[in-house]
């Protein structure tokens, strides 16, 4: 198999189809990658490290943590894996990797052009390898899927094309599949940072929501859901506990558990299945993101009250005039407008209180003029500066501070306006592609250098709920997030960082300095390699979801060729800890219309009899996955 990439996801993916499928890897990166197995080298991570060593000084933890950050990573490539430095992906360095011969090549560079551009040739080389392409561009993404799905139908006499699931009747399968690391992570960032937010799945229509539930209560039975997922760490629901991994033995998380494990569990929280269906075709994100603004936004809060009171004036001026010269009201009100306009209708020879009223409903005429001239030009301004970037509003508080409108943080701001959640947006790039969504979401955006005083400040980060450092600067994130804790040590926060060890160390640093607040640490290569994985392994990959700092599979696949599932029941099929059949895919696809027919059994009995041509939806482990393919994972991969 072939990987190629310029990041730590090409390294972490290679890892991925070596340890845990065991596959021989050939890696291809640029000459500057080929011995730093982090994106961040040289002096970015040392920057990073630096600021890292004063936080382990500061809590007497120099000593302890010290190799745990990652140090010189040995340039001797780890084995069954071979590693080409290359300046430039061309045909000639296709050759030289052996792509004629590959079964499988990932494109997983951090530029959608060059992976498109990649993918065409590589399809041109070998019609029957399959593609599994990160592109972030989602609509496009769906266009070049299609075109090199009928390209290698084309060349290999194969009518059908293959398919993201399946192979093509000659038994080669020349499927290809494209991802978005940003789609993978994103949600597992957004949910990191909000306690009890759902846990997504969505692609092609079909919908997987589970969600995160804390330990019951004494004499209280938790709520399974449709299935169980997961049961969390002993430690999940302290602040100062640890993120829990694999290597934490019994007291880590759980994956896929069954019935006797759940109901023994106690005083742990746990990752349930919620609902399990089809939606329709996924909508951009945001709301109120049209031309016209909302009304209540057209003019500001003092003014609307005053204009308030202006009608409650001249109301009540009306009805004095109709009490005080008992006509009708409606000329009434005709009267006390003439007044407020000041047309000439001198009340002479009028009765005292008329005449009283008249000069009461010119002085307040005299006072609606400035406030009708201020509402003019506040409407005005809305309009003009409707695209515009908002400032956070005064006395907001309770809300995410989101740093980096990249391509994770443009996608981590999505999922959090979906989930309804006030946002702050600091960027240091006015050109970042994520302005536009904060634009049209109508979120707050400051421009500035977060690492720069004040900048946290203008975010409102005193009276935020929580920190979400997702630029693409390891740095910059540590950074930012060392500062907002100097002015909220109590502040919770979440740190995207590229490489998994060095995530590690800096949770553990933190959460010792900071025993009271909770802290996160996430690696984007860590959540996404499974997916891409998954998917070079010629199997439909519905998406992932992270349990703590272990990652949960979904699948669709056809039960024919695999033995622990055909001619099994359900009950039968369930192993725990590796894989779970969580509902019967009969949906068909409509060729003229290009959509999917709804038809999904989530509700099966644990004695249906899963036939060879069923289609399942289930949830696997990477070594359940691993098993179910026909690999041997190796002993030292985590599941």
């Amino acid at each position: 198999m072939l990987v190629c990439g310029d990041d730590a996801l090409a390294h972490r993916l290679a890892a991925e189809l070596r340890s845990v499928y065991g596959e021989q890897i050939t890696l291809v990166v640029p000459l500057s990658e080929a011995t730093a197995r982090p994106p961040v080298v040289g002096r970015a991570r040392a920057a990073s490290a630096a600021l890292l060593d004063r936080v382990n000084a500061a809590v007497g933890r120099t000593g302890a943590n010290g190799g745990a950050n990652g140090g010189t990573v040995s340039p001797e490539p780890p084995r069954g894996e071979r590693v080409l430095e290359v300046a430039e992906l061309t045909e000639a360095v296709f050759a030289e990797a052996g792509v004629e011969r590959a079964t499988a090549l990932a494109l997983v560079y951090d530029d959608d052009e060059t992976n498109i551009r990649a993918a065409l040739t590589a399809r041109r080389l070998n019609p029957r390898i399959r593609l599994v392409i990160r592109l972030y561009n989602r609509r496009l993404g769906q266009h070049i899927e299609e075109l090199l799905d009928q390209a290698a139908a084309l060349a290999t006499g194969d009518g059908t094309g293959g398919g993201a699931g399946g192979g093509s009747g000659t038994g080669f399968d020349a499927s290809t599949t494209v991802l978005s690391d940003a789609d993978t992570a994103a949600p597992a960032l957004a949910a990191t940072a909000l306690a009890g937010t759902s846990k997504v799945v969505q692609t092609d229509g079909l919908l997987l929501r589970a969600v995160e539930r804390p330990p019951p209560a004494p004499g209280e039975v938790a709520d399974p859901g449709l299935a169980t997922l997961a049961l969390l760490s002993a430690t999940s629901s302290d602040p100062a506990g640890a993120d829990g991994s694999e290597g934490m033995g019994e007291q880590g998380p759980r994956l896929l558990p069954d019935a006797a494990a759940v109901a023994s569990a106690t005083g742990r929280g746990t990752v349930v299945l919620e609902q399990v269906s089809y939606a329709g075709p996924q909508l951009p994100g945001g709301r109120g993101g049209g031309v016209v603004p909302a009304f209540s936004s057209l003019f500001s809060r003092r003014l609307r009250w005053s204009l308030a009171g202006m009608v409650a004036c001249v109301i009540a001026l009306a009805v004095s005039l109709w009490l005080v010269t008992q006509i009708h009201p409606l000329t009434a009100f005709y009267l006390t407008l003439l007044d407020l306009f000041a047309i000439d209708n001198p009340a002479i020879g009028a009765p005292l209180g008329r005449q009283i009223l008249q000069l009461l409903s010119g002085l307040v005429g005299l006072l609606m003029l400035p406030v009708l001239l201020a509402a003019v030009l506040e409407a005005l301004g809305t309009f003009r500066t409707a695209s515009a970037l908002r400032k956070p509003p005064r006395g907001l508080g309770g809300h995410v501070v989101l740093l980096g409108l990249g391509k994770i943080g443009t996608r981590v701001l999505t999922r959090l306006r979906e989930l309804h959640i006030p946002v702050v947006c600091v960027e240091a790039d006015p050109e970042a592609r994520g302005l536009a969504v904060a634009r049209r979401l109508r979120v707050p955006v400051i421009l500035g250098d977060v690492t720069q005083e004040g900048v946290l400040e203008s975010a409102k980060i005193h009276r935020a709920h929580a920190l979400l450092a997702v630029t693409s600067s390891d740095t910059t994130n540590l950074e930012a997030v060392l500062y907002a804790r100097s002015v909220r040590p109590d502040l919770r926060v979440v740190l995207r960082l590229y490489d998994d060890d060095f995530a590690t160390a800096v949770y553990r640093t933190l959460r010792a300095a900071h025993p009271g607040a909770l802290t996160r640490s996430r690696s984007v290569s860590h959540l996404a390699a499974p997916a891409f994985a998954g998917a070079m392994m010629g199997r439909q990959i519905l998406g992932a979801i992270p349990v703590e700092r272990r990652v949960l599979l979904f699948a669709a696949m056809t039960v024919g060729g695999h033995p622990q599932l055909e001619g099994k029941t359900v009950a039968e099929a369930f192993r725990a800890g590796s894989w779970r059949v969580l509902a019967l895919d009969t949906a068909t696809r409509d060729a003229a219309e290009d959509v999917r027919r709804s038809g999904l059994v989530w509700d099966l009995p644990d004695s249906y009899v899963l036939a060879g041509s069923d289609r399942v939806v289930l949830a696997a482990t990477r070594r359940g996955l691993a098993e179910l393919l026909g690999r041997r994972p190796r002993n030292r991969a985590g599941a």
